[in-house]
């Protein structure tokens, strides 16, 4: 679906930040909580980093104890425990591009979705001057959607490079209600062909 509201085409400067939301192997597939088109991410990613002064990149990154694993009761099976390669950033990602790494998910008794939860993300780009967050990477439905609406509740202005993310699914319809709550939520929606 379309998105309604007309995003005039940014240009990439100075005070911008792409944001690389979790591409890691166990989101990846062959790995523990698999998104299905997770690879389909990273030819966009690619091109697009060595265009932006700053590249963060976020990673899940569990204690095993952590409440969210089905072991202790929640929804997901074990993935992306540190210091494992479930863990580790996928070689189809050029690392070359990324200037800090932001590990979440390290509080057990938090769900870790936004790469803002818990960790110093905000803080960092501010004292960056980053202004604009270009947001990219796994999943849509859940990490990357959580990002985006902290961004914006963190006062930044932020996009959501539609063809460099993919959704998990786990019910039919998540990815389109994602895109919708960020979309409402005050992000944009563009394709990296819009950036110029």
């Amino acid at each position: 679906m379309a998105n309604s509201r007309r995003v005039s085409t940014p240009t990439i400067a100075a005070g911008d930040a792409l944001i690389i939301v979790d591409p890691q192997n166990d989101f990846l597939p062959g790995g523990t909580l698999a998104v299905a088109e997770g690879n389909r991410i990273f030819a966009p990613i690619n091109a697009l980093s060595p265009r932006f002064a700053r590249v963060y990149a976020t990673r899940d990154w569990h204690p095993r104890t952590h409440a969210y694993f089905q072991d202790h009761g929640g929804p997901w099976p074990y993935h992306c425990l540190q210091d494992t390669p479930g863990a580790e950033f996928s070689p189809l990602l050029d690392h070359s591009a990324i200037d800090v790494v932001i590990s979440k998910g390290t509080d057990p008794a938090t769900d870790g979705y936004s790469g803002f939860a818990g960790t110093d993300l905000a803080a960092r780009l501010h004292e960056d001057g980053v202004h604009r967050l270009f947001i990219c990477g796994l999943a849509t439905d859940y990490c990357v959607k959580a990002t985006a609406l902290e961004g914006v509740a963190h006062g930044f202005d932020v996009y959501v490079i539609t063809d460099a993310i993919a959704a998990v699914n786990v019910a039919p319809g998540d990815e389109q209600a994602a895109l919708e709550a960020m979309r409402r939520g005050g992000a944009h929606l563009i394709g990296s062909a819009d950036l110029r």
